[in-house]
């Protein structure tokens, strides 16, 4: 029996020989001490006795027996010598009893290399075997600043905590992101449960994922794990059954063909024009055609008597339950982060008919995605910026514009040169918004200095703050909620006199659902899941779509009206940018030099203009209630350094 093996492992090492060498590559087993790299001298660390994971041996550690293997260690020699007689024997031992014995391999990038073994290493990968046990030296590369440097270094700190060394990313933050999402801090050093859990589900889904094609993709299978607990959360993936995991898959295949993308987010920076796509049933669309009365449902997180974020949503879905009110339904369906659920929420919009869904915070986010997964013929978009998720799609105002323009008011209100900025979390395109602001200041102020005070750090109370510093030109929240009697919003001065309200920057999102239904009706479907499918889509639109706006008080002087009259017309016509020409922040580090930012450079800024007197928070120093949201869309450690000038 184990003769009739060894022909057909010879069979599998000829083809794989000549299979390479028809491709122009080296048709043997590589050599560690064969590279280059390997004349330097580099620190080794000892591992010990671990679990090796046959798919991570790729070759040997010297050249001396490289020659009997094929690449895919498959063996070359032939029948009736002394090496196939031997391989023989620990096939039978396999077979019979198992194979126990160690090797001794060396670990280099997360790939190992045996000295001592091969042979049996040969055997297990041909019965297609997991792991062997194996004493490793690990050698460290010297660091650099190459993509897969920097992942190797990420995943030895990830070893150091976890063990765990049979997953591989293709992109650099993933490691610590696996650890978020599992609900675990960076340092947590993992249990045996910890370890076993998720090796059961590592294993699960990697047998769904590769039966489904996963290995034409040019992702990991630890990269498409971790998209897919970003669908459906820890808690839940790692109780499901192999069955349960293909039939999530079939549902969600499409975010993995982004997962890597370049651009894995298209910015619509503006609204496209309307025009009538017909019915058309076909083999390339999955189409759902609208009802007689279209159902619209909004998902809150608070209610609008005590939020004003929620109050401005709503006046949105007033304003298109005014305009289509023959045509749809719009529901609210509000308190859905005080009940606790926004999936039970969700779930309940769709089961009472709607088919349309905003759910309008970025908290929502997770929970939009996981029931897009499972309602195919219900379109969701969730109120987020930089959500890189195909099935749903995502909307947010670009508000810098119009904060620009109340920059420029504060600066020349600013008798003394300081101003007060309020800023709520710092989250993808807050940043944006102080430094246009802080820039617009200096279009009218050059002394302008920005005082950046964050309402969202535990125990902050930043009108109060200014109030003791004698900071008189403050920008505020956008808007109070209903009711509210407090006149701190919008850019106001105030003295002993009290609160004058000078102007506001707002939203107004009955401009964006208006042309989102008007789109649903005029192409006369509700969702075209396949068009789209391998991108993920953020509406980002501004004061030219009429979805942010900016309101000045009567009394402002003649020459700084025309001046904002003139800015605004330039910022709605595209001839002009807050974010062009030289820009230079804290500690004069040159961020541009010529040109415009583009939309991913505004959206994840985590710099800070030179005029303004701030930092960026880190999210432990966030209320409990703010972590959340900081999470998901707040800005990581790599994106809060300034970007090199651009030439």
């Amino acid at each position: 029996m184990s003769n009739d093996d060894y022909k057909k492992a010879l069979k599998l090492g000829m083809r794989e020989y000549h299979n390479r060498l028809a491709e122009g590559k080296d048709p043997y087993l590589p050599a560690l001490m064969d590279k280059p790299e390997m004349s330097e001298t580099l620190r080794t660390v000892r591992l010990g006795l671990v679990d090796i994971p046959l798919d991570r041996i790729v070759g040997t550690y010297t050249a001396g027996r490289q020659n009997a293997f094929a690449a895919n260690f498959m063996p070359l020699l032939e029948v009736g010598t002394e090496f196939a007689t031997k391989w023989s024997v620990l096939c039978d031992a396999h077979l019979n009893e198992g194979i126990h014995d160690s090797i001794i391999a060396y670990e280099y990038m997360n790939y190992f290399y045996v000295q001592e073994g091969n042979k049996r290493v040969s055997v297990l990968k041909y019965f297609e075997a997991d792991q062997i046990p194996g004493t490793v030296v690990r050698i460290l590369p010297k660091k650099t600043d190459a993509k897969e440097n920097v992942i190797y270094y990420e995943f030895v700190d990830f070893y150091d905590k976890s063990q765990v060394n049979y997953i591989e990313f293709s992109q650099p933050g993933r490691f610590a992101k696996l650890i978020e999402l599992m609900g675990l801090t960076q340092d947590h050093v993992w249990t045996d449960i910890d370890k076993e859990t998720f090796k059961s589900v590592y294993h699960r889904f990697k047998s769904a994922f590769l039966s489904r094609g996963g290995s034409k993709l040019p992702i990991t299978v630890a990269d498409a794990l971790l998209g897919y607990i970003e669908v459906y959360g820890y808690d839940e993936v790692r109780d499901k059954l192999p069955a349960q995991i293909r039939d999530d898959l079939a549902g969600i295949w499409s975010e993995f063909t982004i997962i890597n993308q370049e651009k894995p987010v298209e910015h619509q920076l503006e609204p496209k024009k309307i025009e009538t796509i017909p019915i058309i049933t076909n083999l390339t669309k999955i189409i759902t055609p609208l009802p007689k009365i279209l159902k619209v449902a909004f998902i809150n997180d608070k209610n609008p008597l005590i939020s004003a974020w929620t109050y401005q949503h709503e006046l949105g879905r007033l304003y298109v339950s005014d305009v289509f009110r023959e045509r749809a339904e719009f529901t609210a369906y509000n308190d859905a982060m005080v009940d606790g659920s926004a999936m039970a929420a969700i779930e309940k919009a769709v089961a009472d008919g709607n088919k349309v869904i905003f759910t309008t915070t970025p908290q929502f986010a997770a929970a939009t995605l996981k029931a897009a997964a499972a309602h195919p013929d219900v379109s969701f978009f969730n109120c987020s910026l930089n959500y890189t998720h195909s099935l749903i799609r995502t909307y947010y105002a670009r508000l810098y514009e119009a904060k620009f323009l109340a920059g420029v008011v504060a600066g020349a209100l600013a008798d003394d040169n300081n101003i007060g900025y309020v800023a709520d979390y710092p989250i993808f395109g807050t940043t944006a918004d102080v430094n246009a602001f802080a820039i617009g200041a200096t279009m009218s102020n050059p002394r302008a200095k920005i005082k950046l005070k964050w309402s969202a750090i535990e125990g902050a109370d930043p009108i109060n703050e200014f109030r003791r510093e004698h900071v008189k030109v403050v920008m505020g929240q956008n808007l109070i909620r209903n009711g509210d009697g407090r006149r701190e919003f919008g850019l106001f001065t105030m003295n002993d006199a009290g609160v004058t309200n000078v102007a506001i920057s707002l939203f107004n999102w009955g401009a964006f659902y208006k042309r989102m239904i008007d789109d649903i009706f005029t192409s006369g479907i509700i969702k075209d899941d396949l068009s789209d499918a391998k991108r993920s889509l953020n509406y980002w639109w501004g004061l030219d779509a009429g979805v942010v706006d900016f309101i000045c008080s009567l009394k402002m002087g003649t020459g700084t009206r025309k001046l904002l009259d003139l800015l605004r017309r330039n910022i709605t016509n595209g001839s002009f940018s807050p974010f062009e020409g030289e820009i230079i922040a804290q500690g004069g580090v040159v961020i541009n030099r010529e040109g415009r930012l583009t939309p991913e450079q505004m959206i994840c800024m985590g710099w800070l203009h030179e005029n303004v007197e701030g930092e960026i928070p880190d999210v432990n120093r966030l209320r409990a209630d703010a972590r959340p949201v900081v999470w998901l869309q707040g800005l990581s450690a790599d994106e809060t350094a300034p970007s090199p000038a651009r030439n």
